[in-house]
């Protein structure tokens, strides 16, 4: 009975912290940012057709909205009394939203030279996360599924084994986890925010925040580690009636 409540609770933890992962792997929301840039506008010509030197328009005063995660990469305007989480809801999505694949993210993705000149030296860095979440992944799916073959207790090995790749996926999760925050640390986020932008705005203000899928990623690495080690736990008690 024991065993039978241990691995219960093992395969609801784990069921909870695999959803954790999948929804952080397939949701954009790991970035959020705002910014208030927006280049001033210089007029070449008149309305005769001249040409009229120095005479400049400043765009009307909005917010740039930013939204990153594992696949795209996102930017819209928003009002400028709109708050960055809020703006991001799924039903607040404006037509006008530009979105670029971003596959390599959370490490800035090149956009025109590539090796670009300020990013090359973190590509190593955005590799590494883009392996670490693709394999976690894929360890915890694989996982659940030896799992699902060891019910109802007929085999300790799956069941060990399940756990063992549970805890595996929960590893990678967590160093994802501390990469993204080291990037955040550490990187010069505004500049990657504004990119090409930001030598037409110099004084932009930036707001970067953590995102809803990072926090989801978050929550789901000890609700995987917890599903791992009770199953290894299971594997370990059934082992040891044979």
């Amino acid at each position: 009975m024991r065993v039978g409540a241990a691995a219960l609770a093992g395969g609801i933890f784990g069921v909870l912290g695999t959803l954790c992962f999948l929804l952080a792997f397939g949701t954009d929301y790991w970035l959020l940012a705002s910014d208030n840039c927006r280049p001033t506008l210089t007029e070449e010509k008149d309305t005769n057709g001249t040409e009229v030197k120095g005479v400049v328009t400043i765009a009307p005063p909005s917010l740039t909205l930013h939204h990153e995660g594992f696949f795209w990469r996102c930017v819209f305007q928003a009002d400028p009394a709109a708050h960055a989480v809020l703006a991001t809801l799924f039903t607040n999505q404006p037509e006008s939203k530009v979105c670029i694949h971003g596959y390599l993210f959370p490490l800035p993705v090149a956009l025109g030279q590539v090796p670009h000149p300020s990013y090359d030296a973190t590509a190593v860095f955005r590799g590494f996360w883009t392996l670490l979440i693709i394999l976690g992944v894929v360890l915890a799916l694989t996982g659940g599924f030896l799992l699902l073959c060891g019910v109802p207790f007929l085999s300790h090995k799956l069941y060990r084994l399940g756990g063992a790749f549970l805890l595996a996926a929960a590893c990678l999760f967590l160093f994802v986890v501390l990469l993204y925050v080291l990037w955040m640390e550490l990187v010069d986020v505004k500049r990657y925010v504004l990119q090409e932008r930001g030598e037409s705005c110099p004084d932009a203000q930036v707001s970067v925040l953590y995102g809803w899928s990072f926090m989801v990623a978050a929550a789901g690495v000890p609700l995987e580690l917890l599903s791992g080690m009770l199953f290894m736990l299971v594997g370990c008690v059934l082992r040891a009636r044979k």
